[in-house]
């Protein structure tokens, strides 16, 4: 098939598609189908949602979401694992629906065990919320136990570091936020 002759899928196909515990997202017209995660991928999910959760509840700066959708425009539509958003920047975010249309300060992503889902997270995913001006990408990998940090750095987002187990995680958008990234994994 031909760049010419390619299928693009947008949000509004997805309205056609049948109801399941599918979930769709559409990267640069490309359609990604995946099942619900793994029940370890929801609970480093959820354990990264709680610590936010309880820093954001503390510090009164922001607030995160577990699996909102981002739809950037039709053809770019994403369902991230955690994203946190300022209270500045939360009101420009979010259609008159609640959905966000726009990109959150940070992003988070738990990979998922296929090489598919790995790509995915690591370069579509990774290249999407670069262009789309998300502030700080977090990837976390529960095989390998850790974490990548991409930062935004001269408009692009670029890997800053790789935290293991015994590290803790910052981050200069969360003032005083920190946790041990072991924790995270359980």
């Amino acid at each position: 098939m031909t760049a010419a002759n390619k299928v693009r899928w947008t949000v509004d196909d997805l309205e056609s598609l049948p109801d399941s515990s599918d979930r769709f997202e559409i990267i640069d017209g490309d359609l990604y189908v995946t099942r619900a995660p793994h029940w370890k991928h929801q609970s480093v999910a959820g354990r990264v949602y709680a610590k936010l959760l309880d820093w954001s509840i503390e510090s009164g700066l922001g607030e995160p979401a577990m699996t909102p959708g981002i739809i950037f425009s039709a053809s770019n539509a994403v369902i991230p694992d955690v994203v946190w958003a300022s209270n500045e920047c939360m009101a420009a975010l979010l259609d008159e629906a609640g959905h966000l249309t726009r990109a959150p300060e940070l992003v988070i992503e738990v990979l998922s065990k296929s090489q598919m889902d790995k790509d995915r997270d690591r370069k579509y995913k990774l290249k999407l919320y670069s262009v789309e001006g998300v502030q700080e990408y977090w990837i976390f990998d529960r095989e390998q136990q850790l974490a990548e940090v991409f930062r935004r750095d001269n408009g692009v987002l670029v890997k800053s570091l790789t935290l293991y187990a015994s590290d803790s995680l910052t981050s200069p958008l969360l003032p005083e936020f920190s946790c041990g990234v072991g924790a995270l994994f359980g």
